[in-house]
């Protein structure tokens, strides 16, 4: 009868060692990346003032092969800073601020900030929001750069336009965010994978965008679901928990 207890115990300060771990490794990854930011951003301005140098210099074929060199350089140290970017962001997606939220109101404006870029993607934007939704505990900036990252994938899977679909409904203890694109599709292959840290079907693509939103979703204490279909399109859903109402005196 002992045997099962001694066993969960054991198994339980097993997982503890493996969080504290993780917490280490993600600290020193986090430090590490912020360490090459440094003299990444020392080559990048080395970069800008010899292409300037080159730029003011007799034009001869060598200085037109160097500036290329120069451009290809520079090109490579921008792709990896913002690969750099969004490790640090997904390094950091579980700390937050949170705040009651109006997730309808919230929604709203972040639709209006995208809505120029829609216009000239030729993306049509509908809206479908229920009303008198729980208030839903936000940070506003990580919830923000996570839904607008979705958002700029369904564009991407209709590079010559289409209809992208919000809708907000009640759900179990909370609200659902369904986004919905008819666009190219995802295969089954790379359904099981997306949310794969640095898993990408994109080239130069970092494979952080989409783990990074599943992060900050969890750390919401909610999740993110997906359902696609090649040739039909594609719909994300985002369950969060939602404040309860106490009653009124």
């Amino acid at each position: 009868m002992n045997e099962p207890l001694y066993e969960n115990v054991f198994s339980e300060e097993m997982q503890k060692r493996l969080i504290e771990q993780y917490t280490e490794i993600a600290r020193l990854a986090g430090g590490l990346a912020h360490e090459i930011k440094n003299p990444l951003s020392t080559i990048r301005l080395n970069m800008e003032l010899l292409a300037e140098d080159l730029s003011e210099a007799e034009d001869s074929p060598t200085n037109r092969r160097a500036l290329k060199k120069i451009g290809v350089v520079q090109r490579e140290c921008g792709r990896l800073e913002e690969t750099l970017n969004e490790f640090l962001n997904f390094a950091r997606a579980h700390r937050l601020e949170l705040e009651p939220s109006d997730l309808n109101e919230f929604l709203t404006e972040v639709l209006e900030f995208y809505r120029p870029k829609a216009k000239e993607a030729e993306i049509e934007i509908v809206k479908y929001f229920a009303a008198d939704l729980p208030t839903v505990p936000l940070d506003k900036n990580s919830f923000r750069r996570a839904f607008l990252n979705l958002v700029i994938n369904a564009e991407q899977a209709m590079p010559e336009g289409g209809r992208l679909v919000v809708r907000t409904r009640p759900a179990e203890n909370g609200v659902a965010i369904d986004l919905i694109d008819d666009g190219r599709g995802i295969d089954a292959v790379t359904q099981q994978r997306i949310f794969e840290p640095f898993f990408s079907t994109k080239s130069g693509g970092s494979g952080l965008g989409l783990p990074t939103v599943r992060k900050v979703i969890e750390a919401h204490k909610g999740e993110i679901l997906l359902e696609s279909e090649q040739g039909f399109g594609t719909q994300f859903t985002i369950k969060l928990p939602g404040l309860v109402r106490l009653p009124s005196e």
